[in-house]
């Protein structure tokens, strides 16, 4: 069994979603021999949540990881210096012990497991081999490619070995290592690539050619618009971007290519997902996901639908393509039906097996099914501590600032460009109740109003952003796709000889 899993990849980012400007030719091969899902849900907007949900089966508040590990929150987010109105609850810092992980699920069926890349899920005792993998390669506790994408980087768990040496190649080398030496046994192994996290990072010849080919598509007079805390991207044309999204896609294709030779990809089932929504404001402003709203941070389906596919070699008649919303917490109990292996239906309680609907079955009550995500915290990337239920066409979310709800009907409004709160308000209650009652049955916890506020303070703080960041971040934008954009340090390392 291989698991994919990528860092900030947005839903529109691959060139089976709809992307034409990055190329993912081998995640789209992949696609076109198995299935995807189109509305396909990470249980977070953001990374440690969502990867927590991936190994438990478990939406965030069961397991108490709500925000990426390492962010303030209570007192201590009033250091940020947003002056924001409410302080973020707090959470927990490390996978719980007491839950029994994927890769635990399928070391007790006598599987090796493998974990290669970001991990993020806690530092010494609680890494990927204190939660059931047998062997662990470059996952820590950090969240991002310390010392970047190119070696030397700063890991202690990936020893560096020559300088230059590209990171997702590296992973992906590992992994098919692995692979080779665990072909007559069953196996996990689950590559979890930092890319495409920031900062982004690529080489010059990959620069060259998206810069040429953005030129070539016609480059807009201004790529962001401001919303209520950053600026926004609203186009994919970062050269920069779109070389480590392909230079990510030529990884998958590097152990896609290992189970080919080795003869395993009959056999063996493969996992491509992403853990939140791609980033379009903050952190490196990398992309833009139309038609959905927002990305990475925030609670719009920019920030949460994310790509999923599937590949299941030996069901011949498997449906091509999958509309019924599914989320993340659903492939953990998926996977143990897939491979033959029992339910563990007190551990993956959100989770639901997505076997039937692989398998052609009817799907009738799918989408009758709640998806709720829990967020009391703010993101880097400029979201409000808020939470969200999904029903049907309905989504609602509910804001901890001022209590205020949203309701969009997904099915006519993707966009979600038209709140329906004030004409649907019998449906916003109803959702709001299914919502209050889960979060009460799951003990979550919320933010509190900060006592020491001060509305003119963040009313200032909002203006500054607007005079400073919106024209920054758009004459970033033209300088990345200048003709002699050169970032320095021989093209973050890429260029050093070997």
């Amino acid at each position: 069994m291989l698991f994919i899993l990528v860092d900030d990849l947005g839903y529109s980012d691959l060139g089976v979603y709809g992307s034409s400007f990055y190329e993912t030719p081998n995640t789209d091969r992949l696609a076109a021999s198995g299935s995807l899902f189109t509305q396909g849900y990470a249980t977070s907007r953001v990374c440690s949540p969502s990867r927590a949900s991936l190994l438990t089966g478990r939406f965030t508040t069961r397991h108490g990881i709500t925000d990426w590990i390492g962010a303030a929150s209570g007192e201590n987010w009033r250091e940020v210096g947003r002056h924001s109105r409410v302080l973020p609850a707090a959470y927990a810092e490390a996978l719980p012990k007491a839950d029994t992980t994927l890769a635990e699920a399928f070391r007790e069926a006598g599987y090796r497991t493998f974990f290669a890349g970001k991990w993020h899920l806690g530092g010494a005792g609680s890494l990927p081999t204190d939660h059931g993998f047998d062997v662990n390669v470059g996952g820590w506790e950090k969240g991002s490619p310390m010392g970047g994408y190119f070696s030397p980087w700063e890991n202690p768990f990936l020893p560096n070995t020559r300088p230059g040496e590209n990171l997702p190649i590296r992973l992906a080398r590992e992994t098919s290592s692995f692979i080779a030496s665990s072909r007559d046994t069953p196996f996990l192994a689950y590559l979890s690539f930092y890319a495409v996290h920031g900062p982004i990072q690529t080489t010059r010849e990959r620069w060259h050619k998206f810069r040429d080919k953005a030129d070539s598509m016609g480059i807009a007079a201004s790529g962001f618009r401001m919303g209520r805390y950053l600026p926004i991207r609203q186009v994919q044309d970062n050269p920069v971007y779109a070389g480590l999204v392909e230079n990510m896609d030529e990884a998958v294709g590097l152990v896609l290519d290992t189970l080919d030779s080795l003869g395993l990809a009959r056999n063996t089932i493969v996992v491509f997902t992403s853990d939140n929504g791609g980033v379009v404001a903050g952190d490196s402003y990398s992309t833009s996901l139309h038609p959905l709203r927002g990305g990475k941070g925030y609670p719009f389906e920019g920030g949460i639908r994310v790509p999923l596919i599937l590949r299941v070699p030996w069901l011949d008649a498997m449906p091509a393509t999958h509309t019924q919303p599914v989320t993340g917490a659903d492939l953990y109990p998926t996977l143990l039906e897939l491979a033959g292996l029992p339910k563990k239906p007190l551990q993956h309680l959100d989770g639901k097996s997505l076997a039937p609907l692989l398998e052609g079955a009817g799907s009738s009550d799918w989408d009758q099914r709640p998806l709720i995500w829990h967020y009391p915290h703010y993101g880097n990337q400029g979201g409000e501590p808020s939470s969200v239920i999904r029903q049907g066409p309905w989504k609602l979310i509910h804001y901890y600032e001022d209590g205020r709800d949203e309701l969009y009907n997904l099915e006519t409004d993707l966009a979600e460009s038209r709140d329906l709160a004030g004409t649907h308000p019998g449906k916003a209650a109803e959702l709001y109740g299914m919502l209050s009652n889960f979060l009460s049955a799951t003990h979550a916890k919320y933010p509190r109003m900060d006592p020491q506020y001060n509305a003119l303070r963040e009313a200032a703080y909002l203006r500054e952003v607007v005079r400073r960041e919106l024209p920054a971040r758009e004459a970033g934008r033209m300088r990345l796709l200048s003709e002699d954009f050169d970032p320095g340090n021989n093209w973050w390392g890429s260029d050093t000889p070997e």
